[in-house]
């Protein structure tokens, strides 16, 4: 099997156990949270985005690979992570336009993902020696495409979810 059919293997069989472990295990017992501990819980797996940086450390990647996409993927993570943290503390504050917050902070971070998949795609990262950096793509990436579409979940089903708690 070819470098990059592992890659994307690995990264297609990782967004698939994360998300059979979400829908089994984490998803039954998050809907029992309030809205905005839910949304805490899974924004935390956000803020060690900033990770990321790591693809702007001489030495750790392969320096063929194009500046521009370590750049953004650098700075996307890390902006992702920042605005995922002052999320977590506007939740936690109880601060006025905390939910519209979230929704700001996990839009950027799928966007970033979607940006970031894209520039894999077009790159071809999977040929160049990727070092450690191979780990956050193929196991830390599916994790953070799960945690964002749950997040989006919970934004979405949040008026019945806080009218269903209401009636409990």
């Amino acid at each position: 099997m070819s470098r990059e059919a592992i890659f994307w293997m690995q990264i297609l069989v990782g967004v698939g156990v994360f998300s059979l472990m979400a829908t089994w295990y984490l998803w039954p017992r998050l809907i029992r949270f309030p809205v905005k501990s839910a949304l805490t819980l899974l924004l935390w797996v956000q803020v060690f985005r900033y990770v990321g940086m790591t693809l702007l450390v001489e030495g750790m990647i392969d320096p063929e690979m194009p500046h521009s996409l370590l750049r953004d993927g650098a700075y996307g993570d890390l902006l992702a992570a920042a605005l995922a943290f002052a999320s977590i503390l506007a939740l936690r504050h109880g601060l006025r336009g905390a939910i519209a917050l979230v929704w700001i902070a996990n839009s950027w971070a799928f966007a970033d993902v979607l940006n970031v998949l894209r520039s894999i795609i077009t790159s071809n990262v999977a040929s160049y020696n990727l070092e450690s950096i191979w780990f956050i793509y193929t196991f830390y990436a599916p994790l953070v495409v799960v945690s964002s579409l749950m997040i989006f979940l919970v934004l979405l089903k949040s008026r019945s979810w806080c009218d269903a708690t209401v009636r409990n």
